[in-house]
């Protein structure tokens, strides 16, 4: 999913900072919400275990919900920080 936001021609500049992301995101430990603060102060923690990144110097908002007991992260959402304004972030779902 965010290979194929980044590959339109509009987000080609979201490609680095959100392979970072995915890096990070891989390598992380979350083992609780607080984990993710610790990590990202600007990440919003919000409703059914959902996070939502700023990504790109907040061009870009980032949603994802993470089973933190198994330690995986499901992508909810990501496009323009226009866009995220017009969706409800506890329950967006564009896997």
């Amino acid at each position: 999913m965010l290979k194929e936001f980044w590959e339109q021609d509009s987000y080609s500049d979201a490609e680095q900072p959100l392979k970072a992301w995915f890096d990070e995101a891989q390598k992380a430990d979350w083992k609780t919400p607080q984990d993710v603060k610790d990590k990202y102060a600007s990440a919003s923690i919000i409703k059914n275990n959902r996070v939502v990144f700023n990504i790109k110097g907040n061009d870009y908002r980032l949603v994802v919900a993470i089973a933190y007991k198994i330690q995986v992260v499901y992508i909810k959402f990501i496009d323009t920080h226009a866009v995220y304004d017009t969706v409800d972030a506890t329950t967006v779902d564009r896997s």
